[in-house]
């Protein structure tokens, strides 16, 4: 009876943890403002390579070709991510969610081309919680990666 009441617990709070991320609202912060993305919460679970804190600093994604064709590029990387879905693209702006497959976590990704430095400057963060054990820094470095194998 008691692993009963145990498994019923734990499937009522999966459930619960999945409905609230399925729920969850896209942050009022996206987007640009005056070609800058927004800068990081306080909280350990955003990167951004506009930002200037060492805990949330990430390298921009580099390129030689056009940013038209960088953007396709990014785009088609993008596309090949698992649980990567990309809502927005608008000329140099392109915004993903990733959803995590356990818990459907959301995190919200942006990128922006900036063609005067041949940089794609990005920004992903989680939208609930405080600590991702650096899921977004890691999501970045391996885009990045394919970015430049895929040159």
């Amino acid at each position: 009876m008691i692993l009963f009441w145990c498994v019923s617990f734990l499937l009522t709070a999966y459930f619960v943890i999945v409905l609230i991320n399925y729920l969850s609202n896209p942050p009022s912060n996206l987007g640009v403002m005056n070609q800058q993305l927004s800068p990081c919460p306080d909280s350990p679970n955003c990167v951004c390579s506009q930002c200037d804190s060492p805990i949330h600093f990430v390298e921009p994604i580099h390129f030689s070709e056009s940013s038209t064709q960088a953007v396709k590029r990014l785009s088609e990387i993008l596309s090949q991510q698992q649980g990567c879905r990309i809502i927005k693209q608008e000329g140099d702006y392109l915004y993903a969610q990733f959803r995590s497959r356990c818990f459907r976590f959301v995190d919200d990704v942006e990128f922006l081309v900036d063609s005067r430095q041949n940089v794609i400057q990005v920004r992903s963060a989680s939208r609930l919680g405080y600590s991702d054990l650096g899921t977004n820094r890691k999501r970045i470095e391996i885009i990045c990666q394919l970015f430049a194998n895929n040159n």
